[in-house]
C-alpha cells in the first residue's frame, strides 16, 4: 500500500494573507516562497482528529490548530514575549511526550508549540 510521507502544506483562509504570512515568517521563521518554501526538520508529526465538541482549540467555531515543533520552548517563548506576543503555558500541558505552549496569530488562529522529549 502506498502511504503519504509527510505534510506538503498547510493552507487556510486569512483576511490579510500577505500580512499574516509576514507575521509567521518574522515571529516563527515559517516563510512562504522566499525563494523556496519553508523546509521543516525531520521529526514526529501528529495527525489527530479531535471530537467535534472539543474545547482544546479554544473557540468553538475553530476547526483546526497547527502545532509547531521547537528545539527550545523556553527560548521561543522569550522571543515571542519580547515581541509583545502573549504565550500561554500550563503545567498540565507538559507530559511524557514533551512540553507545550499556546499562542494566537494576529487573526486569532491558535498555534501550539511543542518541544518533544528527546
Amino acid at each position: 500500500m502506498q502511504k503519504v510521507n509527510g505534510i506538503g502544506g498547510v493552507f487556510f483562509r486569512a483576511r490579510d494573507p500577505e500580512a499574516l504570512g509576514r507575521w509567521y515568517e518574522e515571529h516563527l521563521g515559517v516563510n512562504q516562497l522566499n525563494p523556496l518554501p519553508w523546509k521543516q526538520s525531520a521529526g514526529y508529526t501528529v495527525f489527530a482528529p479531535f471530537a467535534q465538541d472539543t474545547d482544546y482549540f479554544g473557540r468553538s467555531e475553530q476547526q483546526w490548530m497547527i502545532n509547531f515543533r521547537v528545539d527550545d520552548l523556553g527560548g521561543m517563548i522569550a522571543q515571542l514575549e519580547a515581541a509583545g506576543i502573549p504565550v500561554e503555558t500550563r503545567a498540565e500541558w507538559d507530559s511524557e511526550v514533551g512540553k507545550f505552549a499556546r499562542l494566537h496569530d494576529p487573526e486569532g488562529n491558535p498555534i501550539e508549540l511543542w518541544q518533544p522529549n528527546q
